[in-house]
C-alpha cells in the first residue's frame, strides 16, 4: 500500500483526540495524519505519536487549513476527514483497492453517537447525495437557496448493489483523493466569494467532475460523522463559552450566493463539461425537474 495521509482542520473541537486515536488505531498501513489547529490549543494538549504532525497558527478558516495540511502531506492519498469522526478498520487498504486517480472518493456515511462514541445505528446510512437547485420552489432540508447536497434516498435504495458507483456530490466531511490528481485539478481552496467555511464540497466535487474526472462512493468501507445535536451544543457552549458556530450569517449567506451563482453560470475556465452536462447525466435530479 501506498502511503496515506489524513487531514483534520481543527478548531475548537471537542473530540479531536479520540478521532486521530481511532484513526491510528485503524489504519492497516503507512498512515500519517497532520491535525491543522486553526488558532487554538486543544486542552488536554494532544498526545505525541511520531505518525501525528501538528500545525499550529492564527486563526484562517477551514478552507486555509484544508490547503495547508495538503501542502506538508506526503501520501501518495489525502483524505480530508472532520475532527469528530471514526472509521471502519482498515479504511486505508480499502479505500486504496478501489481508486482510478482521477476520482475523488467518498466513503459510506453514518451518523456517529457523542455519548457512546459508535454508530447511531436507528439512523440510515449515506450513500448518495444531489445538488439541489439553487432557489427551488419547495424546501429541502429546511433550505431553499445554495447549491448544496442533499440525501439521495431513490438512488441509496435503486442502486444498492453498486459498491463502487458514481456520486453526484458529497457532504463535504470525509473525502480522498490522489495527491498529485488533486493538485492538477483543483491546485488550492480559495477563500475569494466563497469565505474561509463555505463550499468546499461543491468546489472540489465539481472540478472534479465537470473538469473530466469522477466523484465516486466506495460503500466496501465507512466512516461514521457526528451528529451534532442538542447535547453536542450544550457541551460546546460550556468548554468554550460560545454557541457552536462556524461563520457568520453574512459570510455564510454571501457565500452560498457566490457558488450558485460560480457553478450555475458556468465561471470555471477550466471545465471541459457544463454544470447542465452533470445534471443530464444524473437525470432525474430530484429539484431540477423542468428547469
Amino acid at each position: 500500500m501506498a502511503k496515506f495521509s489524513v487531514i483534520i482542520p481543527a478548531r475548537n473541537e471537542i473530540y479531536l483526540q479520540k478521532t486521530i486515536d481511532d484513526l491510528l488505531a485503524k489504519a492497516t498501513g503507512d498512515v500519517e495524519v497532520i491535525a491543522v489547529l486553526d488558532g487554538y490549543w486543544p486542552v488536554p494538549e494532544l498526545k505525541e505519536d511520531p505518525r501525528l504532525i501538528v500545525i499550529h497558527r492564527d486563526k484562517q478558516g477551514m478552507r486555509a487549513s484544508i490547503n495547508a495540511g495538503m501542502d506538508i502531506s506526503r501520501g501518495k492519498y489525502v483524505m480530508k476527514l472532520d475532527a469528530h469522526c471514526i472509521l471502519a478498520p482498515g479504511y486505508d487498504k480499502a479505500l486504496q483497492e478501489d481508486f482510478e486517480d482521477d476520482w475523488v472518493v467518498i466513503p459510506r456515511r453514518y451518523s456517529l453517537e457523542m455519548d457512546t462514541w459508535d454508530i447511531r445505528y436507528h439512523r440510515p446510512f449515506v450513500d448518495y447525495e444531489y445538488l439541489g437547485y439553487p432557489l427551488h420552489n419547495r424546501l429541502v432540508h429546511k433550505s431553499k437557496t445554495g447549491i448544496h447536497a442533499y440525501v439521495w434516498d431513490k438512488r441509496i435504495e435503486d442502486r444498492a448493489d453498486q459498491l463502487i458507483d458514481e456520486n453526484m456530490t458529497f457532504q463535504g466531511s470525509c473525502w480522498v483523493v490522489n495527491k498529485g490528481y488533486y493538485l492538477k485539478r483543483v491546485g488550492e481552496l480559495h477563500n475569494e466569494g466563497y469565505g474561509t467555511f463555505i463550499g468546499e464540497p461543491q468546489e472540489v466535487g465539481l472540478k472534479y467532475w465537470l473538469g473530466g474526472g469522477k466523484c465516486m462512493v466506495n460503500k466496501k468501507t465507512w466512516y461514521s460523522h457526528l451528529w451534532k445535536g442538542t447535547p453536542y451544543r450544550e457541551e460546546y457552549k460550556n468548554r468554550f463559552g460560545v454557541a457552536y458556530t462556524r461563520m457568520s450569517f453574512t459570510e455564510l449567506k454571501e457565500g452560498n450566493k457566490f457558488s450558485a451563482d460560480f457553478w450555475m453560470n458556468d465561471r470555471w475556465i477550466e471545465r471541459i463539461h457544463d454544470l447542465r452536462w452533470l445534471i443530464e447525466r444524473f437525470s432525474p435530479v430530484p429539484t431540477w425537474e423542468g428547469v
